[in-house]
């Protein structure tokens, strides 16, 4: 008896963890959009924190810029945000699809560091060896006595 308690009680709760917390939003981004606007914000984040100076120089403000571009508001962000947080399973696919694309692009920039890398291998040695520091006058002939 004490055993089908505890097993009535386990089936509550894992059936009570499936409550949504927070009902979606009117407005809600979708997934996909929320992933692309996330990977966005992860790049102009990255490029707020390298080049602060360029984002200034062209008045660029991040959060206002993704807005825009996106042709959302913050509001809506924001509640979206709130929701998929409040739901993990979705939220962490969201956030696989980020880590997806920028594993991509970080691919992308190493295969072409690579290719750099060999192109300047080869330009190296194609290029003439250049003997400045050795000069020929003329060849030494042996001494015949």
């Amino acid at each position: 008896m004490h055993r089908l308690v505890i097993l009535v009680a386990l089936i509550l709760m894992v059936s009570s963890c499936k409550e949504e917390l927070i009902k979606p939003p009117e407005n809600l981004i979708t997934k996909d959009k929320m992933s692309v606007i996330l990977y966005d914000l992860a790049l102009v984040t990255a490029a707020k924190n390298t080049s602060v100076d360029v984002l200034k120089k062209n008045d660029i403000e991040a959060m206002k810029y993704i807005y825009t571009k996106h042709g959302i508001d913050s509001l809506q962000f924001v509640e979206s945000d709130v929701y998929y947080a409040s739901n993990p399973e979705v939220y962490d696919e969201i956030y696989e699809g980020v880590e997806a694309k920028l594993k991509g692009d970080l691919k992308v920039v190493e295969d072409a560091k690579k290719e750099q890398r060999t192109l300047d291998s080869i330009e190296r040695i194609r290029k003439p060896k250049k003997l400045d520091s050795i000069t020929v006058e003329k060849p030494l002939k042996p001494k015949v006595n």
